[in-house]
């Protein structure tokens, strides 16, 4: 009989070799080669989303739990800052006519708070924005997973409430308009800590 309640299910890191079983069985697939199989196109704009949320992550020391799929902010300081993570780039995994425009989703969202009930009033839920811009342009030499090959600007959540409150994308040029501080992966964490 299934229970009326039933709680979150705690999510612990995975080391790969974790088997797939089936009738007891282990089979010669893992996790491993799942992720092989699901993640290596670090291009596409769903993944890379979640690789700048894992290059924000490895600055500030937040890899020891896993990622949350639906928290109201994507990541948080043992300092208790909320962090929001947001990514763009030139090119993309599919064939193009031209570079990319850059834009960004800023847009207010209501959570599902502990009780699973969403909330009602729409807001932007993290303290300061980091927006992950992968701004190589050499289609032959882009590499996600060089790290020189991304600038990261941060932001004050304040100054997208106060000058962009209902505003659901912005452009790279207006958010440069906003004087975000820009950073590269060297110096990310330095700036983050100034919040």
């Amino acid at each position: 009989m299934q229970s009326d309640n039933l709680e979150a299910v705690n999510t612990t890191l995975k080391t790969g070799k974790e088997s797939f079983v089936f009738n007891g069985d282990k089979l010669p697939i893992n996790v491993l080669s799942f992720w092989q199989w699901s993640t290596s196109e670090l291009l596409g704009n769903a993944l890379r989303g979640i690789l700048a949320e894992f290059i924000v992550a490895s600055t500030i020391d937040a890899l020891d739990a896993p990622r949350e799929e639906w928290d109201a902010y994507d990541l948080i300081t043992k300092n208790g800052l909320k962090i929001e993570i947001k990514s763009s780039a030139y090119l993309q995994s599919w064939k193009q006519k031209q570079l990319s425009k850059i834009s960004f989703g800023i847009q207010p969202t209501t959570v599902w708070d502990k009780d699973n009930k969403r909330s009602l009033e729409a807001k932007r839920q993290a303290d300061v924005y980091v927006f992950c811009l992968l701004a190589h342009e050499e289609q032959a030499t882009v590499n996600p997973l060089d790290l020189s090959q991304w600038v990261f600007y941060v932001l004050d959540t304040k100054i997208l409430d106060d000058k962009k409150p209902l505003q659901k994308t912005i452009t790279l040029s207006s958010l440069l308009k906003l004087n975000p501080v820009e950073a590269d992966y060297g110096n990310l964490a330095q700036e983050l800590r100034k919040y």
